[in-house]
């Protein structure tokens, strides 16, 4: 059976991050995608032009009229923007009974913030006690701790360990963000640490890497893996996304991963 994962997030009109990014990573990984828009953005592979937040009320909307017809297998949340979206979200998925991939979204590629820092509290108190997992890089950790960016591995694993008294049932800390030549992510439960090894690709085509990897996920843990594998095909699908990216011509600035490598006909 195919399975029916809902995205929550922002659009990205240029196609390589947000909802754009997680439909195309969902249906490159075997589901079946939905979408609940929680903001329109203007912005290219150079930067975000302009934000408009989806009221409150319509993120409800939306997620009701999914939940009321159609099974929800699995679900991503990506960027909220505010507090009271975060608030309509928690709500609405409250007493779902299916796995939840929090990629906590705080700022672009290009460093504009899409979550307003006053916001940061509601995310930590109303969304990460109900995600399955959390998929933050190392900034992001940094910052829902509020601590300094982790530098290597033993401080990937404390502050791992940290984001796990907030709630979430596990983390994957991505490394990327760490020097040299490798790109190790960390997958930390309440009774294991387990270290995904990968090799760093060199390429500025990065754009929506992390919306791509949450949303490989969310598919493969509504495919009814365990969470270790689902998170192992995952890394897998997005490393071979990224390696393959420069395929791509899209912008000249920080460009989208390439999600359906595998249908490319260098691949055939």
């Amino acid at each position: 059976m195919i399975p029916n994962i809902l995205s929550i997030a922002g659009s990205d009109p240029s196609g390589g991050a947000g909802i754009q990014a997680d439909l195309k990573a969902i249906s490159a990984n075997g589901g079946y995608g939905m979408a609940a828009i929680t903001a329109l953005t203007a912005q290219n592979t150079h930067a975000v032009r302009a934000v408009l937040l989806t009221e409150p009320g319509m993120v409800t909307e939306q997620i009701a009229a999914i939940r009321e017809d159609i099974r929800i297998d699995a679900v991503k949340i990506g960027m909220l923007g505010s507090a009271a979206i975060i608030e309509a979200v928690a709500v609405a998925l409250s007493d779902l009974a299916a796995p939840v991939v929090l990629d906590p979204v705080m700022v672009a590629k290009g460093g504009d913030r899409l979550l307003a820092e006053e916001a940061m509290s509601a995310l930590r108190d109303r969304l990460l006690p109900i995600a399955t997992v959390i998929t933050p890089n190392l900034p992001e950790a940094a910052d829902l701790l509020g601590e300094d960016m982790a530098t290597n591995r033993p401080g990937m694993e404390a502050q791992a360990k940290a984001l796990l008294a907030l709630g979430p049932s596990a983390i994957l800390m991505k490394g990327g963000h760490l020097s040299g030549d490798q790109s190790p992510d960390l997958l930390r439960t309440r009774d294991e640490s387990l270290w995904l090894e990968g090799i760093r690709h060199v390429t500025r085509n990065t754009h929506g890497t992390g919306c791509t990897l949450s949303s490989a996920l969310a598919a493969h843990l509504g495919h009814g893996l365990a969470l270790p594998e689902a998170v192992a095909r995952a890394k897998s699908y997005t490393a071979a996304a990224i390696a393959q990216a420069d395929e791509l011509a899209v912008g000249s600035g920080h460009g989208p991963v390439n999600h359906f490598h595998s249908k490319s006909p260098e691949a055939n």
